[in-house]
Protein backbone atom coordinates (compact mmCIF):
# COMPACT_ATOMS: atom_id res chain seq x y z
CA UNK A 1 0.00 0.00 0.00
CA UNK A 2 1.76 3.07 -1.03
CA UNK A 3 0.75 6.62 0.23
CA UNK A 4 2.33 10.21 -0.11
CA UNK A 5 4.29 12.13 2.95
CA UNK A 6 1.94 14.97 4.03
CA UNK A 7 5.16 16.27 5.22
CA UNK A 8 8.06 15.54 2.40
CA UNK A 9 5.52 14.84 -0.77
CA UNK A 10 7.63 11.75 -1.15
CA UNK A 11 5.92 7.96 -2.13
CA UNK A 12 5.98 5.59 0.83
CA UNK A 13 5.04 1.97 1.26
CA UNK A 14 3.51 0.93 4.45
CA UNK A 15 5.07 -1.99 5.26
CA UNK A 16 8.80 -1.94 4.47
CA UNK A 17 10.83 -0.73 6.87
CA UNK A 18 14.75 -0.77 7.57
CA UNK A 19 17.08 -3.22 8.38
CA UNK A 20 18.05 -2.08 11.97
CA UNK A 21 20.66 -2.66 14.60
CA UNK A 22 19.79 -6.02 16.30
CA UNK A 23 22.20 -5.88 18.94
CA UNK A 24 18.97 -5.74 21.58
CA UNK A 25 18.09 -9.92 20.21
CA UNK A 26 21.10 -10.81 22.78
CA UNK A 27 19.59 -9.32 25.76
CA UNK A 28 15.57 -10.59 24.59
CA UNK A 29 16.81 -14.32 24.26
CA UNK A 30 17.32 -14.09 28.21
CA UNK A 31 13.80 -13.35 28.52
CA UNK A 32 11.72 -16.38 30.52
CA UNK A 33 10.03 -17.92 28.06
CA UNK A 34 6.91 -18.13 30.66
CA UNK A 35 3.81 -15.98 29.91
CA UNK A 36 3.75 -15.07 33.65
CA UNK A 37 7.10 -13.47 33.29
CA UNK A 38 6.69 -12.05 30.17
CA UNK A 39 3.48 -9.95 30.90
CA UNK A 40 5.39 -8.67 34.24
CA UNK A 41 7.88 -6.78 32.73
CA UNK A 42 5.62 -6.76 29.80
CA UNK A 43 7.94 -7.40 27.66
CA UNK A 44 9.31 -4.13 26.87
CA UNK A 45 13.17 -5.31 27.33
CA UNK A 46 13.82 -5.88 23.73
CA UNK A 47 16.55 -4.02 23.81
CA UNK A 48 20.74 -4.58 24.17
CA UNK A 49 22.48 -2.05 22.74
CA UNK A 50 22.13 1.75 23.75
CA UNK A 51 20.59 2.30 20.48
CA UNK A 52 21.34 3.91 16.61
CA UNK A 53 23.16 7.30 16.40
CA UNK A 54 25.32 9.45 19.28
CA UNK A 55 23.21 8.98 22.16
CA UNK A 56 25.76 7.09 24.20
CA UNK A 57 27.28 7.51 27.77
CA UNK A 58 29.95 9.74 26.52
CA UNK A 59 27.41 12.23 25.02
CA UNK A 60 25.53 12.61 28.98
CA UNK A 61 25.02 15.96 29.23
CA UNK A 62 23.65 16.64 32.63
CA UNK A 63 21.15 19.81 33.04
CA UNK A 64 18.58 20.97 35.51
CA UNK A 65 15.32 22.80 34.61
CA UNK A 66 15.11 27.15 34.78
CA UNK A 67 13.65 29.69 32.21
CA UNK A 68 10.58 30.36 30.67
CA UNK A 69 9.25 27.21 28.05
CA UNK A 70 9.19 30.26 25.51
CA UNK A 71 12.91 30.32 25.23
CA UNK A 72 14.21 28.36 21.88
CA UNK A 73 17.46 26.73 21.15
CA UNK A 74 17.86 27.76 17.88
CA UNK A 75 20.69 29.89 18.15
CA UNK A 76 23.57 27.00 18.27
CA UNK A 77 23.44 23.53 16.60
CA UNK A 78 23.72 21.14 18.70
CA UNK A 79 24.87 17.04 18.11
CA UNK A 80 22.77 14.44 19.61
CA UNK A 81 23.00 13.44 23.07
CA UNK A 82 21.89 11.40 26.16
CA UNK A 83 20.26 14.62 29.04
CA UNK A 84 20.08 13.98 32.87
CA UNK A 85 17.38 16.60 33.12
CA UNK A 86 16.35 17.39 37.28
CA UNK A 87 12.61 17.85 37.76
CA UNK A 88 10.81 17.81 40.98
CA UNK A 89 13.68 16.67 42.88
CA UNK A 90 13.72 13.18 40.06
CA UNK A 91 17.08 12.75 37.98
CA UNK A 92 15.89 12.20 34.49
CA UNK A 93 17.16 10.31 31.12
CA UNK A 94 15.91 11.36 27.85
CA UNK A 95 17.97 10.08 24.43
CA UNK A 96 17.83 13.06 21.73
CA UNK A 97 17.91 12.02 18.39
CA UNK A 98 18.58 15.12 15.80
CA UNK A 99 17.96 14.28 12.46
CA UNK A 100 20.81 14.28 9.58
CA UNK A 101 20.85 17.96 8.60
CA UNK A 102 19.71 19.89 11.29
CA UNK A 103 21.82 23.13 11.99
CA UNK A 104 19.50 25.07 14.44
CA UNK A 105 18.37 27.38 11.88
CA UNK A 106 15.18 26.59 11.56
CA UNK A 107 12.26 24.92 13.54
CA UNK A 108 11.64 21.25 13.15
CA UNK A 109 8.87 18.72 15.10
CA UNK A 110 9.71 16.92 17.91
CA UNK A 111 8.54 13.50 18.62
CA UNK A 112 8.73 12.25 22.42
CA UNK A 113 8.48 8.33 22.12
CA UNK A 114 8.44 6.39 25.14
CA UNK A 115 9.09 2.76 26.17
CA UNK A 116 6.97 -0.05 27.35
CA UNK A 117 6.77 -1.32 30.89
CA UNK A 118 9.87 -3.24 32.30
CA UNK A 119 12.13 -1.02 29.70
CA UNK A 120 14.42 1.65 29.27
CA UNK A 121 14.56 4.44 26.95
CA UNK A 122 17.75 3.15 25.22
CA UNK A 123 15.74 -0.04 24.33
CA UNK A 124 12.55 1.38 22.93
CA UNK A 125 15.34 3.50 20.27
CA UNK A 126 16.49 0.35 18.80
CA UNK A 127 13.25 -1.44 19.26
CA UNK A 128 11.00 0.75 16.97
CA UNK A 129 14.12 1.77 15.18
CA UNK A 130 12.67 5.72 14.91
CA UNK A 131 15.71 7.47 14.28
CA UNK A 132 15.48 6.25 10.98
CA UNK A 133 12.67 7.92 9.98
CA UNK A 134 13.38 10.72 11.61
CA UNK A 135 16.10 11.13 9.60
CA UNK A 136 14.12 10.69 6.48
CA UNK A 137 11.78 13.21 7.46
CA UNK A 138 13.23 16.13 9.49
CA UNK A 139 12.40 15.79 12.74
CA UNK A 140 13.70 15.68 16.34
CA UNK A 141 12.68 12.04 18.34
CA UNK A 142 13.04 11.80 22.02
CA UNK A 143 13.06 8.86 23.98
CA UNK A 144 12.28 9.61 28.04
CA UNK A 145 12.62 6.84 30.36
CA UNK A 146 10.18 6.27 33.24
CA UNK A 147 11.41 5.97 36.52
CA UNK A 148 8.95 2.85 38.68
CA UNK A 149 12.03 0.35 38.87
CA UNK A 150 11.35 -3.41 37.16
CA UNK A 151 13.43 -5.89 37.40
CA UNK A 152 15.51 -4.14 34.61
CA UNK A 153 13.83 -1.68 32.98
CA UNK A 154 11.18 0.99 34.47
CA UNK A 155 7.56 1.44 34.64
CA UNK A 156 5.57 4.49 33.38
CA UNK A 157 2.71 6.25 36.51
CA UNK A 158 0.03 5.85 34.42
CA UNK A 159 -2.74 8.07 36.64
CA UNK A 160 -5.17 6.05 38.04
CA UNK A 161 -4.14 2.31 36.73
CA UNK A 162 -2.35 -0.09 38.51
CA UNK A 163 1.18 -1.92 36.89
CA UNK A 164 1.68 -5.20 35.49
CA UNK A 165 -0.03 -7.87 38.11
CA UNK A 166 -2.26 -5.03 39.74
CA UNK A 167 0.55 -4.00 41.44
CA UNK A 168 -0.18 -0.41 43.05
CA UNK A 169 1.57 2.75 42.20
CA UNK A 170 3.76 3.70 45.17
CA UNK A 171 2.37 7.00 46.73
CA UNK A 172 5.42 8.89 46.60
CA UNK A 173 6.19 8.13 42.96
CA UNK A 174 6.97 11.13 40.13
CA UNK A 175 4.27 12.39 38.35
CA UNK A 176 5.06 11.10 34.95
CA UNK A 177 2.84 13.35 33.06
CA UNK A 178 4.02 16.41 34.58
CA UNK A 179 7.67 14.93 33.79
CA UNK A 180 6.76 14.48 29.81
CA UNK A 181 5.05 17.87 29.52
CA UNK A 182 7.53 19.96 31.18
CA UNK A 183 10.02 17.87 29.30
CA UNK A 184 9.21 19.44 26.17
CA UNK A 185 9.44 23.13 27.58
CA UNK A 186 12.87 22.03 28.46
CA UNK A 187 13.64 20.53 24.98
CA UNK A 188 12.43 23.47 23.14
CA UNK A 189 15.07 25.63 25.26
CA UNK A 190 17.70 23.35 24.30
CA UNK A 191 17.06 22.62 20.53
CA UNK A 192 14.97 24.51 17.62
CA UNK A 193 11.70 23.08 18.12
CA UNK A 194 8.14 24.31 16.30
CA UNK A 195 5.69 24.27 19.31
CA UNK A 196 2.77 23.40 17.21
CA UNK A 197 4.24 20.37 15.70
CA UNK A 198 5.27 18.24 18.85
CA UNK A 199 3.37 14.57 19.43
CA UNK A 200 3.84 11.56 21.46
CA UNK A 201 3.90 7.71 20.96
CA UNK A 202 4.88 5.14 22.78
CA UNK A 203 4.73 1.72 23.43
CA UNK A 204 2.44 -0.69 25.68
CA UNK A 205 2.78 1.14 29.36
CA UNK A 206 4.25 4.15 27.00
CA UNK A 207 0.78 3.88 24.96
CA UNK A 208 -0.98 3.77 27.99
CA UNK A 209 1.18 7.18 28.97
CA UNK A 210 0.93 8.66 25.65
CA UNK A 211 -3.22 8.29 25.65
CA UNK A 212 -3.04 10.13 29.20
CA UNK A 213 -1.12 13.02 27.59
CA UNK A 214 -3.73 13.34 24.91
CA UNK A 215 -5.91 14.09 27.80
CA UNK A 216 -3.96 15.80 30.39
CA UNK A 217 -1.93 17.83 27.79
CA UNK A 218 -3.80 18.74 25.27
CA UNK A 219 -2.41 22.07 24.29
CA UNK A 220 1.15 20.67 24.25
CA UNK A 221 0.60 17.60 21.67
CA UNK A 222 -0.57 18.23 18.41
CA UNK A 223 -1.56 14.25 18.24
CA UNK A 224 -0.59 10.83 19.52
CA UNK A 225 0.15 8.15 18.44
CA UNK A 226 -0.15 4.53 20.80
CA UNK A 227 0.75 1.68 19.42
CA UNK A 228 -0.62 -2.34 21.54
CA UNK A 229 -1.62 0.08 24.05
CA UNK A 230 -4.23 2.51 23.40
CA UNK A 231 -6.71 3.77 26.17
CA UNK A 232 -9.33 6.44 26.30
CA UNK A 233 -8.89 7.81 30.11
CA UNK A 234 -11.75 8.85 32.19
CA UNK A 235 -12.40 11.66 33.22
CA UNK A 236 -10.47 13.13 29.98
CA UNK A 237 -10.07 17.25 30.33
CA UNK A 238 -8.51 17.41 26.70
CA UNK A 239 -9.69 21.17 25.72
CA UNK A 240 -9.86 20.69 22.09
CA UNK A 241 -10.61 17.47 19.88
CA UNK A 242 -7.09 15.60 19.99
CA UNK A 243 -6.03 13.95 16.73
CA UNK A 244 -5.63 9.99 17.26
CA UNK A 245 -3.37 6.75 15.72
CA UNK A 246 -3.41 3.83 16.97
CA UNK A 247 -1.84 0.74 15.86
CA UNK A 248 -2.33 -2.58 17.69
CA UNK A 249 -2.25 -6.41 16.47
CA UNK A 250 -5.25 -8.48 16.99
CA UNK A 251 -3.75 -11.55 18.53
CA UNK A 252 -2.40 -9.53 20.81
CA UNK A 253 -1.82 -11.57 24.51
CA UNK A 254 -0.42 -8.80 26.80
CA UNK A 255 -2.72 -6.06 26.12
CA UNK A 256 -5.68 -8.29 24.65
CA UNK A 257 -7.72 -6.90 21.11
CA UNK A 258 -10.61 -7.41 22.94
CA UNK A 259 -10.02 -6.25 25.90
CA UNK A 260 -10.65 -8.29 29.32
CA UNK A 261 -6.74 -8.44 30.37
CA UNK A 262 -5.44 -7.20 33.54
CA UNK A 263 -6.52 -4.85 35.91
CA UNK A 264 -5.61 -1.99 33.31
CA UNK A 265 -6.71 -3.54 30.51
CA UNK A 266 -10.62 -4.04 30.48
CA UNK A 267 -12.51 -2.80 27.68
CA UNK A 268 -11.31 -3.44 23.53
CA UNK A 269 -9.32 -1.63 21.37
CA UNK A 270 -11.84 -0.96 18.92
CA UNK A 271 -14.07 0.82 22.38
CA UNK A 272 -11.44 2.50 22.74
CA UNK A 273 -10.86 4.22 19.10
CA UNK A 274 -15.25 4.50 19.55
CA UNK A 275 -14.96 6.51 22.58
CA UNK A 276 -11.99 8.52 21.28
CA UNK A 277 -14.11 9.51 18.19
CA UNK A 278 -16.86 10.50 20.56
CA UNK A 279 -14.54 13.01 22.31
CA UNK A 280 -13.66 14.47 19.27
CA UNK A 281 -16.65 14.80 18.19
CA UNK A 282 -16.48 12.55 14.94
CA UNK A 283 -19.03 11.59 12.86
CA UNK A 284 -20.74 8.58 14.84
CA UNK A 285 -19.41 5.32 13.33
CA UNK A 286 -15.68 4.66 11.35
CA UNK A 287 -15.60 3.53 8.07
CA UNK A 288 -13.37 0.94 7.34
CA UNK A 289 -10.75 0.22 4.34
CA UNK A 290 -9.23 -3.10 4.43
CA UNK A 291 -5.47 -3.37 3.50
CA UNK A 292 -3.12 -6.38 3.16
CA UNK A 293 -2.94 -7.82 6.81
CA UNK A 294 -4.65 -4.84 8.04
CA UNK A 295 -7.93 -3.38 8.56
CA UNK A 296 -7.88 0.70 9.12
CA UNK A 297 -11.37 2.53 10.34
CA UNK A 298 -11.14 5.86 9.95
CA UNK A 299 -13.50 8.83 11.95
CA UNK A 300 -13.83 11.67 10.33
CA UNK A 301 -16.15 14.81 10.61
CA UNK A 302 -14.43 15.29 13.81
CA UNK A 303 -13.97 18.62 15.42
CA UNK A 304 -11.01 21.31 14.38
CA UNK A 305 -10.09 18.88 11.77
CA UNK A 306 -8.99 16.89 14.40
CA UNK A 307 -9.12 12.53 13.50
CA UNK A 308 -9.09 9.59 14.98
CA UNK A 309 -7.44 5.73 12.99
CA UNK A 310 -7.35 2.50 14.33
CA UNK A 311 -4.85 0.31 12.54
CA UNK A 312 -5.78 -3.23 13.31
CA UNK A 313 -2.80 -4.93 12.07
CA UNK A 314 -4.22 -8.68 11.57
CA UNK A 315 -2.58 -11.39 13.45
CA UNK A 316 0.01 -9.76 14.92
CA UNK A 317 1.28 -9.84 18.95
CA UNK A 318 2.32 -7.62 20.96
CA UNK A 319 5.09 -5.81 18.84
CA UNK A 320 5.73 -2.51 16.99
CA UNK A 321 4.27 -3.18 13.51
CA UNK A 322 6.77 -3.21 10.85
CA UNK A 323 9.82 -3.54 13.61
CA UNK A 324 12.43 -5.51 13.65
CA UNK A 325 12.61 -9.20 13.57
CA UNK A 326 12.08 -11.21 16.60
CA UNK A 327 13.67 -14.68 17.56
CA UNK A 328 10.64 -17.42 17.14
CA UNK A 329 11.08 -18.19 21.04
CA UNK A 330 9.82 -14.53 21.60
CA UNK A 331 7.00 -14.93 19.28
CA UNK A 332 5.76 -17.93 20.83
CA UNK A 333 5.03 -15.48 23.90
CA UNK A 334 4.44 -12.53 22.12
CA UNK A 335 2.09 -13.42 19.15
CA UNK A 336 2.96 -13.22 15.60
CA UNK A 337 5.10 -10.55 14.20
CA UNK A 338 3.91 -8.63 11.00
CA UNK A 339 5.04 -6.09 8.42
CA UNK A 340 2.09 -5.32 7.04
CA UNK A 341 2.48 -1.55 8.33
CA UNK A 342 5.16 0.19 8.63
CA UNK A 343 4.07 1.99 11.99
CA UNK A 344 6.94 4.70 12.26
CA UNK A 345 6.50 5.84 8.55
CA UNK A 346 2.44 5.56 9.48
CA UNK A 347 2.33 7.58 12.47
CA UNK A 348 4.76 10.54 10.81
CA UNK A 349 2.37 10.97 7.84
CA UNK A 350 -0.41 11.06 10.53
CA UNK A 351 1.15 13.53 12.62
CA UNK A 352 1.83 16.25 10.08
CA UNK A 353 -0.99 16.34 8.74
CA UNK A 354 -2.10 17.50 12.04
CA UNK A 355 -0.36 20.51 13.83
CA UNK A 356 -2.20 22.56 16.83
CA UNK A 357 -4.67 24.15 15.20
CA UNK A 358 -3.45 28.31 15.40
CA UNK A 359 -6.74 28.62 18.03
CA UNK A 360 -4.81 26.74 20.76
CA UNK A 361 -3.41 29.27 23.18
CA UNK A 362 0.75 29.59 22.73
CA UNK A 363 2.65 28.05 25.66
Amino acid sequence: MTLRSSWTGEAVTIGSSPKYDRAWHRRASAISMTMGVAAAVLLGAYGGSAGAGASSAANLAPMTTGGSSNATGCATPRSSSTLTPTLAGHRRVVIVHLPNGYSGAGRVPLVLNMHGSGSTAAEQEAFTGMDATADAEGFIVAYPQALLPDRSGFDWNVPGVSRIGDRPVPKDAANDVDFLTRLVGILEQRYCIDPSRVYATGFSGGARISSQLACDASNTFAAVAPVSGLRHPTPCPATRPVPIIALHGTADPVDPYGGHGQAYWTYSVPQAAADWARQDRCSPSGTSHVGAGFTLVVYDGCGDGSAVELYSITGEGHEWPGGPPLRRKLTRVLGPQSSAVDADTTMWMFFAAHPLPPSVPAR
